[in-house]
C-alpha cells in the first residue's frame, strides 16, 4: 500500500476504548497510551482533530431504550463526550502538546466555543484540536459529529479507531466466518448496513470525498503505521471505475460479384424465329 499522504485528518475514537481493560469510566493509563499515539502522528508533520464518542459514561440511546426522553438522553451523551475530550486535553499537554477543546454546547468556563476560523488556526499553530458535544443537537451520533467536522475542516482522511482492525462482512467476535475487507466503497457500506458508522455520517463522507479509514487503536503503534499507508485497515472511499474499450472490428471485405456472361441461343431457335 502506498503513503497516502495525508496533511490533515480527524481522528475519531469511541468512548469505550477510554475504559481501557475497566467496564467503565476512563481509565488515565490507557487514555495516556493513547495520547502517546496521537503525539507520535503529529510529530510526522500531521494536522490532528480529534472526536471522542461518550459511549464509556452514558450513552443516548441505550438510556432512550430504557424509558427516557430521547433528546434528554442524547444531551447527557453530549456532556460525556464533553469529559472524555478535556480526559485527552489533560493527556496530551502533560506530554507537551497544546491541545484546544471545542464544544458545540457553549461551556466557556471549561472549553472554548466550535469556531471553524477559530480551530484552522490553532491547528495552523501545531495544536490538536478536540472537538467535543457532537453536533450539539439531539438524534445525531458522535459519528455524524465526526464527519461533520471532517467537512468544515476540510480533512484529508476521518480515521476512525476502534476495537476490531477494520470492517467485516459481520460481527468478527460472534461471527467465525467474518471476512475483513482492504477496501469497500461508500454505497456498499450503506446498501449491506455495515455497522462501521451511522449511515448519516457514511453519506457525509460520501459526498464530500473524504475516505473513511478503520482500524485497531488497541495496538500500540498502529496510528502511526495506518498514517503511512501501513498497517491492518479498511478503507471506504469511491470505487475506481474501469472504462471497458470495445474490441476492434475487423474489416470485412465486400464479397466479390460474378459476371453474368451472355448466353448462346442454340441454331435451331433461330431458324425457328426467321
Amino acid at each position: 500500500m502506498t503513503d497516502p499522504n495525508y496533511k490533515r485528518v480527524l481522528l475519531k475514537l469511541s468512548g469505550e476504548v477510554l475504559m481501557g481493560e475497566q467496564a467503565f469510566g476512563i481509565d488515565p493509563g490507557f487514555v495516556t497510551e493513547l495520547a502517546r499515539e496521537v503525539k507520535a502522528a503529529k510529530e510526522t508533520g500531521l494536522e490532528i482533530c480529534l472526536v471522542i464518542g461518550g459511549g464509556n459514561i452514558f450513552r443516548g440511546m441505550a438510556g432512550a431504550a430504557k424509558g427516557m426522553d430521547r433528546a434528554q438522553a442524547d444531551y447527557m451523551g453530549m456532556l460525556a463526550t464533553v469529559m472524555n475530550a478535556l480526559a485527552m486535553q489533560n493527556a496530551l499537554e502533560q506530554l507537551g502538546v497544546p491541545t484546544r477543546v471545542q464544544s458545540a454546547i457553549e461551556m466557556d468556563k471549561v472549553c472554548e466555543p466550535v469556531i471553524r476560523r477559530r480551530a484552522e488556526r490553532h491547528l495552523e499553530k501545531g495544536r490538536v484540536v478536540i472537538f467535543a458535544a457532537g453536533v450539539g443537537a439531539p438524534y445525531f451520533t458522535t459519528d455524524s459529529g465526526a464527519a461533520l467536522r471532517a467537512a468544515e475542516m476540510k480533512c484529508d482522511a476521518l480515521i476512525k479507531g476502534t476495537s476490531v482492525d477494520g470492517i467485516y462482512s459481520a460481527d468478527p467476535k460472534t461471527d467465525p466466518s467474518a471476512v475483513r475487507y482492504d477496501t469497500i466503497d461508500y454505497d456498499t457500506v450503506l446498501a449491506q448496513n455495515l455497522k462501521v458508522m451511522d449511515a448519516s455520517a457514511v453519506a457525509l463522507c460520501r459526498d464530500n470525498k473524504i475516505p473513511i479509514v478503520v482500524f485497531s487503536i488497541r495496538e500500540r503503534g498502529n496510528l502511526a503505521r495506518v498514517l503511512q499507508g501501513k498497517g491492518t485497515q479498511t478503507i471506504v472511499g469511491t470505487p475506481t471505475v474501469k472504462v471497458a474499450t470495445a474490441p476492434k472490428k475487423k474489416a470485412v471485405k465486400a464479397p466479390k460479384v460474378e459476371k453474368t456472361k451472355a448466353v448462346k441461343k442454340p441454331k435451331a431457335a433461330k431458324a425457328a424465329q426467321a
